[in-house]
């Protein structure tokens, strides 16, 4: 590593001075870590806690590459330590990952987008076959990718393998299966952990139980099973409580209007009569959970976890004239995402609950290259 003097650091630009030290390593990126990598301190004649700090000021941009100048950079990058040092220095950026299909229906591939609509970057392409039916959540600055349904040879194949993909590395690695295979379930974090409830089975079945992943210890758990099998079904985190909606479920005529509580101190489930069916898209904003159904897409349902109520917004016909849309979330602002090509590709409108009555909807300048198939936001 490079010598680096204590006086260029927070003195008048830290943010360049780290930036011409990632240059200065980058030609040695690829070369043998040595074994004792890991008794080198971070920044040579710094406490390891200043050295953090002045590594978090830099650009998110730069982490890729900040991650081959040693194994002690890169352990530091990929943690959440490093997040928590950018938050209390107000440095997170927030990036769109957006799962996008082009026009005639061929590959998928997840970019980058900011907030002011410019595309960063490709991500490298997802590992395993192609599926349908997977669940994505966001965990520590990760996205993890779950089980999901996949044709291999015009055989079906469901699986529990799951992905996590590094924001802060660009790189994808496989963690720790599900204990049970599943497909069309639903997922959330929720205090630090990811659930998965219901979906289908290996066999088509539909499923009751569920199953919660511990990122330190890498490993799935059982929790108890929800008292009917559901399927198709989506859930969210609200004070510390995971919620499960929509979907089917075996006990019920159509489409399940349970709203399904699991309370992670009490390890208990307990039930709700008041929630949505059929939801198409989904995203929690603020305290609230944004829904739209199948049979009114014209129509946002709003839901107050605080008195379990819901409410209506009608979907104003500006920039779009789309009656479908796939959900994302901006800086608190809700993108609602048109599933319908126009004019100039893909419009999508910006909905902020916080606006002047009247004055909420807006269109917005973020647009995918494709089709939106997914959305989530990441904050690093």
């Amino acid at each position: 590593m490079p010598k680096f003097v204590c006086g260029e650091i927070g003195v008048k630009d830290p943010n360049m001075c780290i930036s011409k030290l990632v240059k200065k390593t980058s030609s040695c990126l690829h070369s043998q870590v040595d074994d004792d990598d890991f008794d080198c301190p971070l920044l040579p004649g710094l406490p390891d806690d200043v050295a953090k700090y002045c590594l978090a000021l830099v650009p998110r941009s730069h982490f890729p590459t900040m991650g081959g100048v040693s194994r002690r950079w890169r352990s530091f990058i990929k943690s959440k330590e490093l997040i928590i040092v950018r938050k209390l220095a107000g440095l997170l950026e927030e990036w769109l990952y957006v799962l996008t299909m082009d026009a005639e229906g061929g590959g998928t591939r997840w970019e980058v987008l900011d907030c002011l609509g410019n595309k960063r970057y490709v991500l490298p392409p997802m590992p395993g076959p192609v599926k349908l039916g997977f669940g994505v959540v966001v965990l520590n600055g990760k996205l993890i990718v779950m089980a999901g349904y996949s044709m291999l040879d015009g055989v079906g194949s469901v699986s529990s393998d799951v992905y996590q993909y590094d924001s802060c590395l660009n790189s994808w690695s496989k963690i720790a299966n599900m204990n049970v295979p599943r497909y069309d379930f639903a997922c959330a974090e929720v205090n630090g952990v990811v659930y998965a409830v219901g979906g289908y089975g290996m066999d088509g079945e539909s499923l009751s139980c569920a199953e919660v992943y511990s990122p330190e210890a890498n490993k799935w758990t059982a929790i108890e099973s929800l008292r009917r099998p559901r399927w198709g079904c989506f859930a969210c985190g609200f004070e510390g409580k995971l919620y499960v909606m929509g979907g089917r479920s075996s006990f019920t005529i159509g489409n399940s209007r349970f709203v399904d509580v699991y309370n992670p101190e009490k390890h208990t489930w307990c039930e709700m009569k008041n929630g949505c069916v059929m939801v198409t898209a989904h995203a929690v904003v603020g305290k609230k959970l944004f829904c739209m159904e199948w049979k009114n897409q014209r129509k946002l349902a709003i839901f107050n976890p605080e008195d379990n109520s819901w409410k209506m917004a009608s979907v104003p016909v500006i920039g779009s004239s789309s009656v479908g849309f796939r959900f994302g979330i901006m800086e608190d602002k809700l993108l609602l995402f048109s599933l319908e090509e126009e004019q100039g590709g893909f419009g999508t409108l910006l909905y902020d609950p916080n606006a002047a009555p009247g004055s909420e909807w807006q269109t917005s300048k973020i647009k995918p290259s494709g089709l939106c198939l997914c959305c989530v936001t990441i904050k690093a």
